[in-house]
């Protein structure tokens, strides 16, 4: 069985420090619509997937799983959304920007053919929006099955 070839991956969960604040941030900067909220979990409806967040504490307690965290600026995880063109990192640079979204830098282009922008939510999860560039990605970004 090939599990990764069938089964889709439905939900994206983020570990967080503070819920309140990760709601506010993923509804107000955002955009996402809240779907369902419990103590120490959320989750969102967006375009293709489902994204969640729950407390590492309210995790640790209820499934057992370790609630230990890293050092700030430590990143273990970036969440890329593919948008249609270059303008549109700009458009969305501009308006998440406007609402108070921190971005390390203004949108670039980079040496792997796409226009990017990064910022982080309140729990330093990365977020890449990126389009690609006149030519795409080409072979470089393939694997070819033999």
């Amino acid at each position: 069985m090939a599990f990764a070839q069938e089964q889709a991956i439905s939900d994206i969960c983020i570990l967080v420090e503070n819920i309140e604040a990760t709601v506010a941030f993923y509804t107000e900067k955002l955009g996402f619509k809240l779907r369902r909220r419990a103590e120490g979990f959320a989750d969102f409806s967006g375009v293709g997937l489902t994204l969640a967040a729950w407390e590492l504490d309210h995790l640790n307690t209820h499934t057992g799983v370790s609630n230990a965290r890293g050092p700030q600026g430590i990143h273990k995880t970036c969440i890329a959304v593919e948008l249609k063109s270059p303008d549109l990192v700009d458009q969305y640079f501009k308006e998440l920007h406007d609402k108070g979204v921190k971005f390390v830098k203004p949108p670039e282009d980079y040496l792997w053919n796409a226009r990017c922008a990064y910022f982080s939510d309140p729990d330093g999860t990365v977020w890449e929006l990126y389009a690609w560039l006149k030519g795409g990605p080409g072979d470089y970004h393939q694997i070819h099955d033999e």
